[in-house]
């Protein structure tokens, strides 16, 4: 039988022989052309730097920390002196290769003793970035300054304001979290840049209709007022921007469905039929709303786009879209569990999700499902009004008319089969729905 410590040891090797490997397979094909002779470090090569950093590295415990060092050092100023010799030749300023060999050495070395995962996709991203050089400096040559400063704003707001912002209530009610509050803000920022990004890569059309549909899985309510700040500008046109907020608002509702399944199971008779109603609606009205749209034929509004991030707006709409969460959290505080229906008809103007996670954890600890899913439908409702208010505020008339029409279609579809067919539906689960409530119960608490 092997010796398990021989077999990892060839595994290790193995792995710093590869990614050498890996990286000498980029760097041979870009330098194919090159004559024999005439290259310090190609395919050979690299796979001789990744299996000598992982020799060096499996020699540590013999030679100490002294001998290690050495190695490292002699490996390090022969590659160097190579590397200089062939950009001397060459008249080659760039420091790329040079750094990526001796990256393969630490590699190597390190795929000796720490995890091989994260060796190997150091490795792959080594080997990424690369053989991608050519789309990577075409990239870089169509950013503009204000598309660097939005997504270094953005960066800067998330990885360093937010970790220093309290995550904690600072008022008496408890509703206002400086740290959630800061976060909505970046969503906010966020929606409207990937909604710059995805209409200058991929076109007005496509790329609007593919930003909502990322965006609304977080935050539906975000992606109908940027599209909103689009239309108004002339960015985008309206019959684009109401399909594109139709299908906001039926990915949003299947969050909620999937939420319900997740969290609260003994709901989703109740609540499912018509929910899943309004979603195909919404999708409906969206094809439709393509479908018919003339206005666009031929126009090409990418070439409108202004500004990848418009601060102004987006620190208005984070106050007005937090201001309404700290109200829906003071209410229910006011009326607590009694007054489930009266939060969800707040709470869900502007967070559906916490109205959904609120009624399926009361119904866990013994609210009938049946109440739980008029919270829940509530909630929606009251989300799908929201938007349209805030569509019209943000967009204009046409832009909220298009997307009022697809809501009053969908919620009096909705409507109807919630009157109608779930009455029918909902007792067939019985026994299902109590089994499910007693898993979600000793899952959940």
């Amino acid at each position: 039988m092997p010796d398990p410590a021989l077999l990892e040891l060839f595994q290790r090797l193995a792995m710093a022989l590869g990614i050498g490997f890996l990286v000498g397979v980029e760097r041979g094909w870009k330098h194919r052309d090159a004559p024999d002779g005439t290259r310090a470090a190609g395919l050979r090569t690299h796979s001789v730097i990744g299996l000598m950093g992982g020799v060096t590295g499996a020699l540590l415990p013999t030679v100490g920390q002294v001998g290690f060092a050495a190695l490292a050092l002699v490996f390090g100023a022969a590659f160097v002196t190579f590397k200089v010799r062939e950009s001397q030749r060459d008249n080659d300023l760039s420091a790329t290769g040079t750094i990526a060999g001796l990256l393969v050495f630490a590699l190597g070395v390190y795929a000796m003793w720490g995890d091989l995962r994260i060796a190997a996709a150091v490795g792959v991203t080594l080997v990424g970035l690369l053989a991608f050089k050519n789309a990577l400096h075409d990239w870089l040559d169509k950013v503009t300054w204000k598309e660097l400063r939005s997504a270094l704003l953005i960066l800067g707001a998330t990885f360093i304001a937010l970790p220093l912002l309290p995550d904690r209530a600072v008022d008496v009610w408890g509703a206002i979290n400086p740290r959630e509050l800061w976060l909505l803000t970046i969503l906010v920022a966020g929606a409207s840049f990937a909604g710059y990004v995805a209409v200058r890569v991929l076109g007005n059309d496509v790329g609007v209709l593919a930003g909502a549909a990322a965006g609304s899985v977080v935050s539906s309510t975000v992606v109908t007022a940027e599209l909103g700040r689009r239309v108004k500008s002339g960015e985008t046109h309206a019959m684009v921007g109401g399909a594109a907020a139709a299908i906001a608002a039926a990915i949003s509702i299947g969050r909620v469905i999937a939420l319900l399944a997740v969290t609260a199971m003994p709901i989703v008779p109740e609540a499912a039929p018509a929910l899943v109603t309004a979603l195909i609606v919404f999708a409906g009205a969206a094809f439709a709303l393509r479908y018919f749209d003339r206005e666009g034929d031929g126009a090409d509004s990418s070439q409108k786009l202004r500004s990848p991030l418009d601060l102004v707006s987006v620190f208005q709409f984070a106050a007005f879209l937090g201001a309404v969460i700290v109200v829906g959290r003071i209410v229910a505080d006011a009326f607590g569990q009694a007054g489930l229906l009266p939060f969800a008809a707040t709470a869900g103007l502007a967070d559906v999700d916490a109205v959904t996670l609120a009624a399926g954890s009361l119904v866990r600890g013994g609210l009938e499902p049946a109440v739980g899913a008029h919270a829940v439908m509530i909630a929606v409702l009251m989300n799908t009004l929201a938007k349209g208010v805030i569509a019209f505020v943000t967009g204009g008339w046409r832009y909220a008319a298009l997307y009022f029409a697809a809501a009053v279609a969908a919620t009096i579809a909705a409507a109807a089969v919630w009157f109608l067919v779930t009455p029918l539906i909902a007792p067939m689960f019985g026994v299902q729905v109590q089994q499910q409530a007693s898993l979600g119960a000793a899952m959940f608490g």
